[in-house]
């Protein structure tokens, strides 16, 4: 009997993590696999969201910058789930530790780098020999504005950001002749609790659209890109940000 494929999304439990999580169940009828770090309360209200609405959701407890526990969780998953696989992986775990580069601590650089590029390898290495076994996959990579035009102030997160882009468009090009795509997803301000300490109203007039995005238009734009729709689409960046870069 050919298993149940699954869509496994990093940094589930809240904000853009949780919308993608939602719309992959509601839209293309994924079961989601939901990652989350520590905030076991968000990612069971998550999961919640998606079986009240007729989906299935499991969730999977790791820390993504952690290589040792990630390949164990992964693996426990694969042994309990023998018949089913992990056709679509959304990389969207990342943190922000922000501050000028001058003062920047040794913790606050490798923390950043160790969640958002890091985490990509350490999740998508284990998984990728089964996408490219079944000839097929999507894998999906949530970046950030500043990781295509750099942000003052970020200069570690635009570093992490920036070499995610780079590692997907190589990785797209690795894995395109059997049928895996991987491509970027680069939000621009978009309303989550991430960006509640922020002052809005300065800030939309930096945005051509005059407001912040919602996270369901990321999470639609996530939805298309891991759907058949999207099979000829590799290796690209898709800027969601309400022409902030243009």
């Amino acid at each position: 009997m050919d298993g149940k494929r699954y869509a496994l999304v990093t940094g589930g439990s809240r904000g853009i993590g949780r919308a993608i999580s939602i719309a992959l169940a509601r839209d293309l009828g994924h079961p989601i696999v939901i990652n989350y770090q520590s905030n076991a309360e968000a990612a069971a209200e998550t999961r919640n969201l998606i079986t009240a609405n007729g989906g299935e959701a499991e969730l999977l407890q790791f820390d993504v910058g952690n290589r040792t526990e990630t390949h164990a969780q992964l693996a426990k998953w694969k042994a309990e789930h023998p018949d089913d696989r992990i056709e679509v992986i959304v990389n969207n775990a990342g943190i922000t530790r922000d501050g000028l580069f001058m003062w920047m601590e040794n913790d606050d650089w490798d923390a950043v780098l160790q969640t958002s590029l890091n985490g990509f390898y350490n999740v998508t290495k284990p998984l990728i020999e089964d996408l490219l076994r079944q000839r097929y996959g999507r894998i999906i990579n949530v970046a950030s504005v500043s990781g295509v035009k750099g942000t003052p102030g970020q200069t570690n997160y635009s570093a992490a950001k920036a070499g995610l882009i780079g590692a997907t468009k190589a990785l797209a090009q690795e894995v395109a002749k059997r049928k895996v795509t991987v491509n970027v997803v680069a939000p621009g301000f978009i309303e989550t609790d991430m960006t509640s300490t922020l002052n809005t109203e300065e800030l939309k007039k930096l945005v051509p659209m005059n407001r912040f995005g919602k996270v369901e238009e990321v999470a639609d734009l996530v939805c298309f890109l891991a759907s058949k729709k999207a099979s000829y689409i590799t290796g690209e960046v898709i800027n969601i940000n309400g022409g902030i870069y243009s």
